[in-house]
């Protein structure tokens, strides 16, 4: 498939066409109750069915652990997929191609599917090399050394780089060799094999694609490990090595172990552990760990205990703020001097290692030590320089009770009062998370709106009948009135239509919310009624506040009085 952006409107008519109940039901067994369909929930355990799937709106909500969206949704979190794996996903299952709005221009924009199969082949024949040849016995002998068995190469397809320049441009393609990073360029015109003499690491996507390559010298010179540059398979921001291996072993893994190198990954691995990965040759990044924390709730950093390892944890710090949200955890383990991964389980073993994993240092525990070991919190001024360093990480949290509870320890060792709050995302979090009490109706302009969001074609009374803004007027009126212009203006045919629109937008929680708002039956018929009530309320509020200052408001304000007693006059 070539690369490119997606259109929206091919997206909208893509959920259009699916029937959530239909995708679902043949991954989850669903059964029919009422309007819904239902199953025991397939992102957290429970005993009593409380994930529920509704097929007007396209929606799917999980009343147990709060899970919920669109058909996009559902197999993003179900198949662990990012976004456009996911529509492709969808598309296949409807039997349609996805259309692209630009093509990937790389080696003369050649089609991505024959990169993927490319770099299996080469591979393939780095494996051939590492068995067969003279020269690869240098590198068996590097990996025994290594204490390596051969199964463990095997699973992690371990592979040699001959020393030979034209090793590759004799089997291959040379602009696709160019394309993938296998050949490099120089300023003479000429072309050469990046990887020469070395161990072949394969990098795989999670869906077991070899998309890179890094490869380790076998003897002195520099640098002693090479990765695959920047290609329209690779971008190492984004991929982590060994996770394809991991989660073939186990898909939800408990915790997952960042650790700093292929060979990390490896031998820990063939002890046993085998919930590893490593980031690849650049410092972790937002989207490895928001890629991560997709297969499990906790990470523990594992890096060595000398000063480069305290620094990428600390370099780590402003990625993993970032995503750090209740239900989500990181915990930072250093090794003692003189030991990696590896060596260090060979010592220990691998129940001690694990042991050591539970009792590493939560990040909250390990950041605030940091700190307190670079300021003199004895005196005003070192409590102030301390603030000043902490305060820009804990404005990086998403609001959470968690960063509610980062600023109260911030406040308790600094002895002032910090404000780290964001009150816009506090307001829409509050929105979206606060549970509607049992057996009670939620607000009526709360239930007006979750009826224009659950029957989106609701949005056509409003349409014939025009909307009298200044009417909209209570507490929460400008967000009401920002996600009803957007109603009007999308016109979504579904629930999960308009949550595609708010995918990734301030507001996707409090939408997500109200589509799970439960609503009796009629709705249609209750709606105009609702919203004659709501704009009569917002009048009377606005008449009861012009009312308290008829002597000292400005002439707008007098006429719109009059014109209020009068409307209230002929009711």
């Amino acid at each position: 498939m070539s690369g490119g952006r997606i259109p929206r409107a091919f997206i909208d008519d893509l959920l259009v066409r699916i029937d959530i109940v239909e995708l679902i039901d043949s991954h989850v067994p669903l059964k029919k109750t009422g309007a819904n369909y239902v199953a025991r929930c397939p992102f957290h355990s429970e005993k009593t069915p409380s994930f529920s799937v509704n097929s007007n709106k396209q929606f799917f909500h999980c009343f147990g652990c709060g899970a919920s969206g669109n058909a996009i949704s559902f197999l993003m979190e179900f198949n662990h997929l990012d976004f456009v794996e996911a529509v492709e996903d969808l598309a296949a299952f409807a039997g349609i191609d996805v259309p692209r709005e630009a093509a990937v221009a790389a080696a003369d924009k050649a089609d991505l599917q024959s990169l993927y199969d490319l770099m299996e082949q080469a591979a393939d024949f780095y494996v051939q090399q590492l068995r067969t040849s003279a020269a690869g016995k240098q590198a068996v002998a590097y990996l025994k050394k290594r204490d390596l068995s051969g199964e463990v190469a095997a699973t992690f397809r371990l592979g040699y780089a001959p020393a030979d320049w034209q090793a590759l441009t004799g089997r291959f393609d040379q602009q696709a060799l160019l394309a993938v990073g296998l050949l490099g360029g120089n300023d003479n015109g000429g072309v050469y094999a990046r990887f020469r003499h070395r161990v072949m690491f394969p990098i795989r996507d999670k869906r077991g694609r070899v998309i890179g390559f890094g490869g380790r010298v076998l003897d002195d010179s520099l640098p002693k490990y090479l990765n695959s540059p920047e290609t329209p398979l690779f971008h190492k921001g984004r991929e982590v090595y060994g996770l394809y291996e991991l989660l073939k072993t186990n898909p939800k893994p408990q915790r997952i172990v960042l650790v700093e190198g292929y060979l990390d990954v490896i031998a820990l691995a063939q002890l046993g552990i085998s919930y590893a990965v490593a980031a690849l040759g650049t410092a972790v990044s937002q989207a490895h760990l928001e890629l991560l924390f997709r297969y499990t709730p906790e990470l523990v950093f594992c890096f060595d205990g000398d000063n480069a390892g305290r620094e990428a944890i600390w370099k780590a710090m402003d990625a993993a703020f970032s995503v750090l949200q209740d239900g989500r955890q990181i915990r930072i383990m250093l090794l003692p001097q003189g030991h990696d991964p590896d060596s260090w389980v060979r010592s220990q073993g691998v129940g001690a290692f694990s042991a050591d994993l539970q009792a590493s240092s939560v990040l909250s525990d390990y950041f605030f030590d940091h700190l307190a070991a670079e300021f003199n919190l004895g005196e005003m001024e070192g409590r102030a320089q301390y603030v000043n360093k902490a305060k820009p990480y804990l404005l990086k949290l998403p609001y959470s009770i968690f960063k509610d509870m980062m600023q109260a320890r911030l406040q308790e060792i600094s002895k002032s009062a910090v404000d780290v709050s964001d009150k816009t995302a506090r307001l829409n979090y509050r929105l979206a998370r606060t549970p509607q009490k049992k057996d009670s109706a939620p607000p009526l302009e709360r239930r007006t709106l979750a009826m224009l969001v659950q029957i989106p074609s609701l949005i056509g009374v409003l349409e014939e009948q025009g909307v009298d803004w200044d009417a909209l007027d209570f507490k929460g009126a400008d967000k009401f009135k920002a996600i009803l212009q957007v109603l009007l203006a999308e016109k979504p045919a579904t629930t999960g239509v308009l949550l595609e629109h708010y995918r990734g937008h301030p507001d996707e929680g409090i939408i997500t919310q109200l589509a799970a708002i439960k609503l009796e039956a009629g709705v249609e018929q209750e709606f105009s009624g609702a919203w004659e009530k709501l704009l009569e309320q917002g009048i009377d509020a606005r008449f009861n506040r012009l009312l308290a200052k008829a002597d000292s408001g400005s002439e707008q304000e007098k006429e719109e009085f009059r014109k209020l007693s009068m409307h209230r006059s002929r009711k």
